[in-house]
C-alpha cells in the first residue's frame, strides 16, 4: 500500500528554521515527482515547491524563493523540504504529494497533478 508520512512540523519563532521530511512506504520515489503543499485555514491549498523524480528540476512559489529548498535522498526513500527565515504568513498544514511520471521529467505545483497524499504536519510561525 502506498503512503506518504510528513515529518518535521512545529512551533517556531519567525526568522527560524525547520525541515520537513516526506517519507514514502509501499514504492520506491525514483519513479515519481513529489510536491510540497499547504493550506492555512480558509485558504485554499497552494503548492509551495515541487521536485521531479531525478531531482534535477525544482520549482518554488515566488513567496518561498530564496527562503525554502527542496531535495530528495532516493536511496532513503524520502523528500525534504528546508524551510529558513521562517515568517507568520508561512503557518499553515503542510502536505506532500506523489504523482508517477513515466516521461515527465519536470514537476507541477498544481494539486490535480497529484494522486497520493499524506496527512500533513503543523507549521506555526509565531513568537
Amino acid at each position: 500500500q502506498l503512503q506518504l508520512v510528513e515529518s518535521g512540523g512545529g512551533l517556531v519563532q519567525p526568522g527560524g528554521s525547520l525541515r520537513l521530511s516526506c517519507a514514502a512506504s509501499g514504492f520506491t520515489l525514483d519513479s515519481y515527482a513529489i510536491g510540497w503543499f499547504r493550506q492555512a485555514p480558509g485558504k485554499d491549498r497552494e503548492g509551495v515547491s515541487c521536485i521531479s523524480k531525478s531531482g534535477t528540476y525544482t520549482d518554488y512559489t515566488d513567496s518561498v524563493k530564496g527562503r525554502f529548498s527542496i531535495s530528495r535522498d532516493n536511496a532513503k526513500n524520502t523528500v525534504y523540504l528546508q524551510m529558513n527565515s521562517l515568517e507568520p504568513e508561512d503557518t499553515a498544514v503542510y502536505y506532500c504529494g506523489a504523482v508517477r511520471y513515466v516521461y515527465r521529467s519536470d514537476c507541477s505545483r498544481g494539486s490535480r497533478e497529484y494522486d497520493d497524499w499524506g496527512q500533513g504536519t503543523q507549521v506555526t510561525v509565531s513568537s
